[in-house]
């Protein structure tokens, strides 16, 4: 078994009227729900936006600095990701492709190093 992350950037969204994202939502937690039957959820979550904290720590100068705020110069941050605990990569895509269908944006997918 191999754990796989499963994400989307926010900016991959796009913009929609917010009752298309109301009727996004029930078919991501199904699909979420088919995972856990399946066997193999992890963990799976949004990230906030605006309302929640941001902020960095730091070594990279030698010693320890927390910066609050985004932190670094990027357009894209991490909207929400999914991992998944599967037997192989064909497994991983079937997931990531049922969890694109069911937000309406890409998924990326990476395996975490054994």
């Amino acid at each position: 078994m191999a754990e796989y992350l499963i994400y989307f950037n926010q900016q991959w969204v796009g913009d929609h009227p917010e009752e298309w994202y109301r009727g996004r939502g029930p078919l991501a937690r199904a699909v979420v729900d088919e995972i856990k039957a399946a066997g193999a959820y992890v963990f799976a979550g949004g990230l906030e936006e605006e309302d929640g904290p941001v902020f960095s720590a730091d070594t990279t100068s030698g010693e320890l600095i927390f910066t609050d705020g985004p932190y670094v110069e990027t357009k894209e941050f991490l909207g929400g990701l999914t991992i998944v605990n599967v037997p192989d990569e064909g497994t991983a895509r079937m997931w990531a492709g049922k969890i694109a269908e069911a937000c309406g944006w890409p998924q990326e997918v990476r395996r975490f190093k054994a």
